[in-house]
Formats: structure tokens, sequence, C-alpha cells
């Protein structure tokens, strides 16, 4: 099995010629090249804004049925036990007394919001996450978890803000 020289100086030369020659196309798009910088950054602090969950707005009374609410120098011991009765029942599952949850935590939260304002978003969470900018910056601070309409009733809403009180 004798293969001519002539043939395999062709295959040979073929070879070379397949592999050399290419030209390298120049890739479009964008592209990043470190370069060494002699310019010092100063950073300027960002100004960073209050979360929605810690600013106090106590002028706010929210979107809902309740319209104005007045609370007794006392705390009602009583209706704060059905409170936290239906509290543990219905808002455990999202809210943490002390801790961010996937709600705020509500001890604390009669010295930045009014009784009205609580007492709606209780009552009317869906349309006070659409219309109070509170309620918004609230939605967005936890992830966009809205809060769940529970269809509580006005007594136990308050029996509810009763309990916060006792927080």
């Amino acid at each position: 099995m004798k293969i001519p020289i002539g043939s395999l100086a062709l295959l040979f030369s073929l070879l070379m010629l397949s592999c050399g020659g290419k030209e390298e196309k120049k890739k479009e798009g964008f592209s990043v090249r470190p370069q060494k910088t002699t310019e010092k950054v100063v950073e300027t602090p960002v100004a960073t804004e209050t979360k929605a969950s810690e600013r106090i707005d106590l002028t706010n009374k929210g979107i809902g049925p309740v319209k104005s609410l007045t609370l007794d120098a006392t705390v009602d011991a009583a209706m704060a036990a059905k409170g936290k009765e239906v509290y543990d029942q219905m808002c455990l599952a999202c809210h943490r007394i002390g801790k961010k949850f996937i709600g705020p935590a509500p001890n604390g939260v009669l010295e930045r919001r009014t009784p009205e304002w609580v007492m709606n978003m209780i009552l009317n969470p869906q349309e006070m996450v659409t219309k109070d900018p509170l309620a918004k910056d609230l939605l967005t601070e936890f992830n966009g978890s809205p809060m769940a309409n529970q269809g509580l009733t006005e007594e136990q809403a308050r029996a509810i803000l009763e309990y916060f009180r006792t927080l």
C-alpha cells in the first residue's frame, strides 16, 4: 500500500491552507477593558430615607370605614385579651412581636400611626395598599407582600387595636 509522495504533499498542503490564513472577525457589542485610574474617587453619602415601618405619621387616618376613634386613657383588659386571641389566630402567620417578619411588627404601632389608620389597614387592606401612600410604601418595604383581608369585624379589629396598646 504505497501512497505516492505527491498525494501526501497535496494532502499536507490542503491541511495547512485550511488551518491558517483565517482573519479574526471583530466582535460586535460591548466589551470592557480594565484600565488603571489615577483619579481619586470621593463617595458622597447617600441620604437614607426612613423606612415606612419606622416612619411616624399621626395625621393619616387611612382609607376605610373608620373615620374617627377615641381611645380611653386606660386599656380595657378584657378587650385586649380578646384582641390577643384574634391576633394569635388571624395575624400571627405574618406579624411577629418585636421583629420584622412577612409584615411589620405590631408593637409600638400606635406611636407611629393613628388608631383609625390601624383599624382601616386591618379592615380594608386591599384599598389601603392601592390608595394610601404609607400603605403603598409598606408594601414596597415588605417585598410586595400585601396584607390579606381576614374578613374581620370592626369589633374584632378594635379588640386587636386594644391588644396593640398592651405591647
